[in-house]
């Protein structure tokens, strides 16, 4: 049997071609839209008139990543505004508003949260609480006043307040606007805001006395502060309470928190205090890391070798290639340091 074949001529075929082509337009269209949509939802950047730049990029939910070369912000955006985690240097406070203004949409900073004290997170507070308001009515803005209103709260563990309030011999002091005006001395704050629990997580005497896990908990996205990061191995401020055990302690709450979607890859998203945005897997093998050179120089303590013994051994060497850097504020053998007067410290308090 012969295939009947339908054969559009004379003007009819200028019509249905004529249509095909508009069609095959709408088309290229809608996938240029698409495209253009798909890279702005990937992210942008925000470049400061000295060649420095902010990446904004979307993690989870409602929350987005604001990443530097000098360490990562992160904001919550919904209805109720804008809730920002960390605020960088008092240097790019400027380009992080322009950079918070790209998510914002019109809509106010209403909390700043500090996951600890150091001017690398803490810098631009007075700047980015100062360009929010409160979200307050009543009676309570009758005390606060007009002025009072217009500035964001500073939401922090108290030991930032103690920090910053009283900075170490050398260190400057912040204004008296970049102090937290919101503290908790408890193991945990909880609040509620654009939809969503949000929770701080005070793990003591880790990266310094005062950090916090920020987690938004409809979104899935932690933040960790500087308790957990992705470029270096860990600072531990011994001047403010850091200590490695502490450290180890605030990344297995980490690991407790952190729930993957398959192969412990995947699921909830943590937002590390400088490097890439990380999953259940990376905390798992930074947790590790962490355990073994503590591990391996609390032998070497129990020994009796010195801390140039110790540093001449590198128990970091398996990790150097990624973490390790012999130059910058915080080099591999601050690092062993640390971790050695730690663990020394210790060793005497339990004889």
């Amino acid at each position: 049997m012969r295939r009947r074949e339908t054969r559009f001529s004379g003007a009819d075929g200028v019509r249905w071609r004529a249509i095909a082509a508009v069609l095959a337009i709408a088309l290229l269209s809608l996938t240029v839209r698409a495209q253009t949509a798909g890279q702005t939802a990937a992210g942008r950047t925000v470049r400061t008139a000295a060649g420095a730049a902010i990446d904004v990029l979307p993690v989870h939910g409602q929350v987005h990543l604001l990443a530097s070369a000098g360490g990562n912000a992160a904001v919550q955006v919904g209805p109720q505004g804008v809730l920002v985690v960390d605020t960088m240097t008092e240097a790019l406070a400027d380009p992080l508003l322009q950079a918070i203004a790209t998510l914002a949409d019109g809509k106010p900073i209403r909390y700043v949260v500090n996951t600890h004290a150091h001017p690398d997170h803490t810098g631009g507070n007075a700047k980015i609480a100062a360009a929010g308001s409160q979200l307050v009515a009543g009676n309570f803005l009758g005390q606060l006043g007009a002025a009072g209103a217009r500035s964001a709260f500073i939401v922090a563990h108290e030991n930032v307040l103690n920090a910053l309030s009283a900075p170490k011999a050398g260190e400057p002091a912040l204004p008296f606007a970049a102090w937290p005006t919101d503290t908790f001395f408890q193991d945990r704050k909880d609040m509620y805001f654009n939809g969503e629990a949000v929770q701080l997580i005070h793990v003591p005497g880790a990266h310094t006395d005062g950090d916090s896990l920020v987690f938004f908990r409809s979104s899935d996205v932690i933040c960790a502060g500087d308790v957990y990061v992705t470029t270096s191995y860990p600072r531990i401020d011994l001047a403010r309470g850091g200590h490695v055990n502490g450290i180890i302690e605030a990344l297995n709450q980490l690991v407790d928190l952190v729930v993957s979607e398959q192969f412990t890859e995947g699921g909830t998203q943590v937002i590390p205090g400088h490097g890439r945005i990380s999953d259940e897997l990376d905390v798992v093998e930074y947790r590790d890391m962490m355990t073994i050179v503590r591990d391996r120089v609390q032998d070497m303590v129990k020994r009796g070798l010195s801390l140039d013994q110790v540093t001449a051994a590198r128990p970091t060497l398996d990790w150097d290639t990624r973490y390790g850097s012999d130059r910058g504020a915080w080099t591999t053998a601050l690092f062993v340091e640390a971790v050695f007067r730690n663990v020394a410290s210790t060793s005497t308090a339990s004889r």
